[in-house]
């Protein structure tokens, strides 16, 4: 196993859950990333079963990281942004390596945004930090407190500033009273994690 680099802050990866009203707030986040990011990006985001990629070859050409459809089996790698591709759970191994399923939808979702977030906190545990942005379901809650009660960073976009305020809603309403989390309008995520990451 060989160990990723770990950013000045402590964060060894970031991972993203995100559904209806994804692709504006993902055009905002993603390409106002540093180059000099130091950890990987994993992103589950609702899309249709049979979304094509032309969505991350977009976002691959407007920022500076490398931003890709996951594959079976592929490295996670720090500067690197991944997509569970549609009709497919992303997981992470405990070799930093991606697997992909089809096993079934969780919260009528698949990919979901819990399967990530469970098994990335299961992997890098105090180090990762978890994003849930805007969205119609309560996907990612489970997840995000998974997060945190691995020790990890929680960030919610704030509800009044995503196009569908469900699913950052749940999100906050999981991590309860007393957990502590950055809740921030879209313009401030980016530099967040520009912060944490490089």
């Amino acid at each position: 196993m060989t160990e990723l680099p770990v950013a000045d802050s402590g964060a060894r990866a970031v991972v993203i859950g995100v559904s209806s009203g994804g692709f504006e707030a993902l055009s905002a986040i993603i390409p106002a990333l540093s180059s000099q990011l130091q950890v990987p990006v994993l992103v589950a985001y609702h899309r249709g079963d049979d979304s094509s990629g032309a969505f991350t070859e977009r976002l691959n050409r407007l920022g500076p990281l490398q931003v890709s459809d996951a594959m079976d089996k592929q490295p996670t790698a720090p500067g690197a942004v991944v997509f569970a591709p549609a009709g497919y759970h992303l997981l992470v191994e405990q070799d930093f390596t991606l697997s992909l399923s089809v096993d079934a939808r969780v919260n009528h979702s698949r990919p979901s945004i819990d399967v990530l977030f469970e098994s990335a906190a299961d992997v890098w545990q105090d180090g990762l930090v978890g994003l849930i942005l805007t969205g119609a379901s309560r996907d990612g809650a489970a997840g995000l407190l998974s997060v945190v009660l691995r020790g990890g960073m929680a960030i919610v976009q704030d509800p009044t500033d995503a196009e569908m305020p469900v699913m950052p809603e749940a999100a906050i309403q999981a991590l309860g009273d007393g957990r502590p989390f950055h809740k921030l309008a879209l313009q401030n995520i980016a530099p967040l994690l520009n912060t944490l990451c490089v």
